[in-house]
């Protein structure tokens, strides 16, 4: 797993009309940029069936599990959801079987108001379970997540009464995201795209293709983190 400390964290408003796109440009933008040679990809989709909030991972999981994605594996899914309880036997399961594989961890997270209901996304691991003060092995080359509540006090009980249409908001742009990102990456297109993420000028590059600005995790208020 490669060390993204300092890598800045993209946020998407999920309810923006552009916001499949942008999900799908940065993830695609990041695949390229992978300095590991990957054979597949795995998306480790985290969460509880049983709490809405924290059901954002599985329903995620099984979304793309119908989708029969070429070149990659889900793990989390409504029927076999990953969880604080088997999250490192399954991670560890995951090295073992796919040793080449990038991996990919879908979680939701808690966050500060103005950031409600947007995606995060960013290079480097993610921390499951910070958000409701757990400590959980950090697992992703790439981390992405939606922001179902607000972080504060209580925040077992703020995932119990998140809206059920925050989820399924935050999934379907999500998934939407993801399947943008698979068809330009692993589609009939995938060298000449790649051509165009060679240029010369990184900055013109990330202008070009994902208009709007990142905020650094240095910079925002309230990084988003796990809610395991």
């Amino acid at each position: 797993m490669e060390s993204y400390q300092n890598a800045p964290v993209h946020y998407v408003e999920s309810k923006s009309c552009r916001a499949p796109n942008q999900v799908g440009s940065l993830l695609f933008e990041m695949l390229c940029s992978q300095q590991k040679d990957f054979q597949e990809v795995v998306f480790l989709c985290i969460g509880s069936d049983r709490i809405t909030g924290d059901s954002l991972g599985p329903l995620i999981g099984h979304k793309l599990s119908k989708k029969h994605l070429s070149r990659c594996i889900i793990y989390g899914t409504l029927d076999q959801p990953v969880h604080a309880l088997n999250l490192a036997e399954v991670t560890a399961m995951v090295h073992a079987k796919h040793p080449n594989c990038l991996l990919i961890a879908i979680d939701a997270s808690l966050g500060s108001k103005r950031h409600q209901e947007f995606v995060t996304i960013r290079k480097g691991a993610l921390a499951p379970g910070l958000g409701v003060k757990k400590k959980l092995p950090p697992v992703g080359d790439i981390s992405i997540t939606g922001i179902v509540n607000l972080s504060g006090a209580f925040e077992h009980f703020v995932l119990q009464t998140t809206r059920l249409a925050t989820v399924i908001q935050l999934a379907d742009t999500i998934v939407s995201g993801i399947l943008i990102a698979h068809r330009q990456y692993f589609g009939t297109h995938r060298f000449s795209l790649l051509d165009f993420f060679h240029s010369d000028s990184d900055s013109e590059r990330f202008r070009s293709f994902a208009k709007f600005t990142p905020l650094s995790a240095a910079s925002s208020e309230n990084s988003p983190n796990g809610s395991r």
